[in-house]
């Protein structure tokens, strides 16, 4: 029988934790070890933070050395920050040890779309150590890219694609909090986004940018819009908080231009608690062509799970890969692994 599978992670706030807490619920996976440098949790059994029982396996301690962290694993999930340049080193210190990743960084999932020489540097670093680098997630990752350019494969012409994404922030993290304002002034909105220091969603870029290359467009063009989404009510969730008149989200817009047309649109409303005030969460995509496409889910696809659940389930997939700098659209569809994890590792 096949090893099993040795998992270490980096970060282990709302995502990283809660991919721990999936894999070890997992057959043929082990974590090896965990990484972060939050002093409540350094030096902490990984059981004990998760609240849940050991049950024989070996015990894992938070270390902040991300070396001892990476041990013999055949992967790491790097769950920390948002953007290309910020995870570039991590990703090159793990990549020099030879060890595959996932990485939950949105802009990691397409890093080609607007850091085009990192992700060249990150694709020739991950083929001279021999492992593949995956960038994933909710979104971008699946639901308003791979998803659509998997229904497009039942069109034999597609003239434009619409993917809207009405969500709820609440299961995600600090840094996503501090990313979409939560909390903050309509005025403190407004200078920071004139002044760029309020990222709003990440990923638009690349979701765009992906579903045109899938395609095979020439995108011309990029755009994004925001607009603050202003709470009436207080809105508090696991990890931001929201007073009435401050803002409890973001309402995000894009679009590709190809040919000198709008090809590509994209609306995503993001806030905590939306239901507070009689928002109803989903996930839509519209696709006009032959033949017309149309989906609906509601309520929306749960992102913190959803996140969790695709860095879990491409594993197999990025160690199976050939090395260098991979996307969703280079890698087997995803699909939930019930069964041991080492039956889907080549030999």
């Amino acid at each position: 029988m096949k090893e099993n599978v040795r998992v270490s992670i980096w970060g282990f706030g709302a995502m990283g934790s809660g991919i721990a807490k999936v894999l070890l619920e997992k057959k043929g996976v082990d974590i090896v070890g965990v990484c972060d440098v939050h002093p409540e949790k350094v030096g902490k059994s990984i059981f004990e933070i998760l609240g849940v029982e050991r049950k024989g396996r070996t015990d894992i301690k938070v270390t902040k050395d991300i070396h001892e962290a990476l041990g013999n694993s055949h992967i790491c999930i790097i769950a920390t920050n948002s953007f290309t340049k910020d995870v570039f080193e991590k990703l090159k210190l793990v990549a020099e040890h030879k060890i595959n990743i996932i990485c939950t960084a949105e802009e990691m999932a397409y890093p080609q779309a607007q850091e085009p020489e990192l992700a060249k540097k990150i694709d020739e670093f991950a083929k001279a150590n021999g492992i593949s680098i995956l960038g994933t997630g909710i979104n971008p990752g699946l639901m308003m890219d791979l998803l659509a350019v998997c229904l497009t494969g039942c069109m034999t012409d597609v003239e434009s694609v619409l993917c809207r994404r009405v969500n709820s922030l609440s299961p995600f993290g600090p840094a996503v909090m501090e990313e979409q304002g939560i909390g903050i002034s309509v005025e403190e909105f407004e200078k920071r986004k004139k002044d760029g220091t309020l990222a709003g969603h990440v990923g638009f870029a690349e979701s765009v940018n992906m579903i045109a290359d899938a395609l095979g467009w020439k995108l011309e063009k990029f755009e994004q819009q925001m607009a603050p989404i202003v709470t009436n009510v207080d809105r508090k969730s696991p990890y931001g908080f929201a007073k009435a008149g401050t803002l409890a989200g973001i309402n995000m817009t894009a679009q590709g231009y190809v040919d000198g047309e709008m090809k590509i649109d994209m609306y995503h409303p993001q806030q905590i608690e939306p239901e507070m005030e009689g928002t109803k969460t989903g996930d839509y995509i519209v696709l006009k062509g032959t033949p017309n496409v149309n989906m609906a889910i509601q309520p929306e696809v749960d992102g913190g799970i959803g996140t969790i659940a695709m860095c879990v389930n491409m594993i197999p997939h990025v160690i199976n890969a050939k090395p260098g700098l991979r996307t969703m659209l280079d890698l087997p569809v995803p699909r939930a692994i019930m069964g041991d994890f080492r039956d889907y590792i080549e030999d």
